[in-house]
């Protein structure tokens, strides 16, 4: 049995998923990366706060024991509500077990993409 590692509790205070991308390969987007260490699966709840509107709430994602998932933001509902491109927000993710938690974004507003990731700010 392998023993989880991480936080359960992690925030991510800075989300913008810009509104349009340049011509070509790339999509502008922001990624949640989740490693569970466990061999016991990460039932995750996320809340998504913005500046001006109510949050979207109870946002569940499972990652199986001893995997990773890479949830782009753009996926996330919360009852048939998403997070609108061009609006900041911010990330709170619960989880049942420690977990490691990076946050990523993609910028390809222009021919020169910018790439950006860091690990969210665990609270212990």
């Amino acid at each position: 049995m392998y023993e989880a590692r991480g936080e359960k509790h992690w925030i991510i205070p800075d989300g913008y998923i810009p509104p349009t991308s340049a011509p070509g390969a790339y999509e502008s987007h922001e990624s949640v990366c989740v490693l569970n260490c466990s061999s016991e699966e990460a039932l995750i709840t996320f809340t998504i706060f913005f500046e001006d509107r109510e949050p979207l709430e109870n946002i569940h994602v499972t990652v199986p024991g001893r995997r990773t998932k890479h949830i782009r933001t753009s996926t996330l509902e919360a009852e048939g509500a998403t997070i609108p491109l061009g609006v900041p927000y911010a990330i709170e993710v619960l989880s049942s077990i420690p977990i490691i938690v990076q946050y990523s974004r993609l910028d390809a507003t222009q021919a020169e993409n910018a790439l950006m990731s860091v690990i969210a700010h665990p609270i212990k």
